[in-house]
Parts: structure tokens; sequence; C-alpha cells
């Protein structure tokens, strides 16, 4: 399944009111990287006057969700891709803009091995948080799982 920046946006953003809320914006998805970018936005920023960890939260995750739909697509008549936990790590001072760039930690066919095995598998994907300025912000691990329909 190929999809491009834009309509993998405009899926996101129809199928989840809080990427058209921060005003996410797609610069790069494939099965292998996805890369969201929140912009600097007053409404969103924090008592320091950066970004608000919720934003941050939510640009990441939403990042690991376009890798997962992009990766699994093909899944999605037999399973729906769910997260089961996340974990971030806040490391320094986010202010303006802030990019999100998600990976697959697990091989994308091993993971459909297991789900044509009968399995639900689980899969973790990792975010990296940066500034403008390219330093690392934060550290997020989103792990999901594709859940068998039926």
């Amino acid at each position: 399944m190929t999809v491009d920046n834009a309509s993998m946006g405009d899926m996101l953003a129809a199928a989840v009111p809080m990427v058209r809320t921060l005003n996410l914006e797609f610069i790069e998805v494939s099965p292998e990287r996805a890369v969201l970018r929140l912009p600097d936005q007053p409404e969103y920023h924090n008592h320091v006057g950066g970004p608000h960890a919720g934003a941050m939260f939510t640009l990441a995750e939403s990042a690991s969700g376009a890798i997962v739909l992009t990766a699994f697509g093909d899944q999605l008549s037999r399973a729906v891709p769910l997260a089961v936990r996340a974990e971030i790590h806040y490391r320094k001072l986010a202010m303006g803009p802030v990019t999100a760039t998600a990976t697959l930690g697990r091989p994308a066919a091993d993971v459909v091995a297991e789900l044509e095995a009968g399995a639900r598998p689980e899969f973790p994907v990792s975010i990296a948080l940066r500034r403008e300025d390219g330093d690392v912000t934060g550290e997020m691990t989103v792990v999901w799982t594709l859940r068998p329909n039926g």
C-alpha cells in the first residue's frame, strides 16, 4: 500500500480530531518512517512558552499511528491497529515548532507472520521529538497491536 503525505494526513485528520485541532503537518510517511510537525502555536503553549506536553504527546502518538497505518494498511480488512501502551520522556525544553520521527521497532513481515499464525502481535514504535535546531527534546515508545477482527 502506498500512502502519500497528503492522503495520510487527510485520513488521520478525518479519523482523529486531535490531528486537526493541533494542525499537525505530515512531512514524510512511509512503512519505514513517519515524520510529523507541530507548528509553533501560542494557543498550545505551556507555562514556559513552549509546546504543551500534551500536544507533544499527541504529535508523537500521531506519528506512530501514521507509520502503523502505512506499514499495515493492507491488513485492515482482518485486524484493527490499537495502541496498547505508551511511555514518554521529556529530555529538554522544546520551543518553537517540533517534529516527531517515528520508526518501527520490528520488521513488518514478522508482525504480519504472527497475525497469520493466529496471534495478536505487539510491536513497538520509537519516536524522537526534535526542535528546529535538531536537538532531541523528548523520546516516546508506543506499543501497538493488530487485533484480529471477529
